[in-house]
């Protein structure tokens, strides 16, 4: 029997810019609309029909979210960043193009949420002075307080929530400023970020090693012709990643060691750590690690969505 694919479409105000759902309560989601609000949806009639027998009907009209249960309107523009947080349920950031963050915590009464402007706002970028737009926001693993932030001109930030105002590590890890597009934080070695950047650039990078003035990659990778969309750890497997351009969706296996004896001058630069590609579709946007299938990934792109398993993992 082919498969068969069950969706329900729920009407959104503006452009969706970028989407999560909160880790603890997956019916609780949350959207970047490109008028600038952040909006929450509840899901949970369309999960449990998800779940149900599909000996069940449709949903009816009526038992599909109409409209978000909160929306925050106080970003001064558009964004794209923001991130749950899977140390304390419910905490949420948001990150806008004008470099403002946004902590979002939870009311002990559940009456919504208290939303505090006020991270970033005041840090300049070295080279012009200006205020960068916060492209990416990714909490710590492990800390409840710790978030990093990708940036424009070639940024990655490090914060903490008990300190308003001022970042507690910072890096312009591209000086030719290059913007630093999408982060991921290694669920299982916490001191290791990926990034990815305008360039086409993908690095790894040591927290621990994070301040100074030589600071470098555990890792750089340039194979790619066009800007990194998208960056994710492994769930399980610690040496792992999966990046998305928009030629394709790469993986990529940090564990394997550079054969220099192997490489032919003249040829073209692929790394041995680059395991597998995944093309076909139109302008990819984001990949993810299925959280039970370990080699399963999904991706979305301008044509649509894409399943796949790799052939050798």
């Amino acid at each position: 029997m082919d498969p068969v694919v069950e969706h329900y479409s729920i009407k959104h105000y503006g452009g969706v810019n970028r989407v999560r759902c909160m880790p603890q309560q997956q019916n609780i989601v949350a959207t970047w609309s490109d008028t600038g609000k952040v909006n929450l949806f509840n899901v949970e009639s369309i999960l449990q029909r998800f779940a149900a027998s599909s000996g069940k009907g449709a949903l009816q009209q009526s038992e599909i979210p109409s409209k978000p249960f909160f929306s925050y309107t106080k970003h001064r523009t558009e964004g794209y960043a923001i991130d749950w947080s899977r140390v304390k349920q419910g905490q949420l950031l948001s990150g806008d193009c004008e470099g403002d963050i946004h902590l979002w915590t939870p009311r002990e009464d559940g009456g919504g949420y208290t939303v505090t402007p006020s991270y970033h706002a005041n840090e300049k970028t070295k080279n012009t002075g200006g205020i960068p737009s916060v492209e990416d926001l990714q909490w710590s693993p492990t800390e409840a307080t710790v978030f990093a932030s990708a940036e424009c001109g070639g940024y990655i930030r490090v914060f903490d929530i008990r300190a308003p105002g001022r970042s507690m590590l910072n890096h312009q890890v591209h000086e030719n400023g290059s913007d630093v597009n999408v982060l991921s934080w290694n669920h299982l070695v916490t001191n290791l970020i990926a990034s990815g950047s305008d360039d086409g650039v993908m690095s790894v990078w040591d927290l621990r090693k994070f301040s100074g003035d030589n600071i470098s990659p555990l890792a750089r990778f340039t194979p790619h012709q066009s800007p990194i969309s998208s960056v994710e750890w492994h769930p399980t497997d610690e040496s792992m990643v999966a990046v998305t351009d928009d030629m394709g969706a790469y993986i990529y296996d940090l564990s394997v060691e550079e054969d220099e004896s192997a490489m032919t001058p003249g040829k073209l630069d692929i790394p041995p750590q680059l395991l597998f590609v995944h093309s076909g579709s139109e302008q990819f946007k984001e990949v993810h690690w299925h959280p039970q299938i370990s080699s399963c990934l999904m991706t979305t792109a301008v044509s649509g969505y894409s399943a796949f398993i790799p052939s050798n993992l």
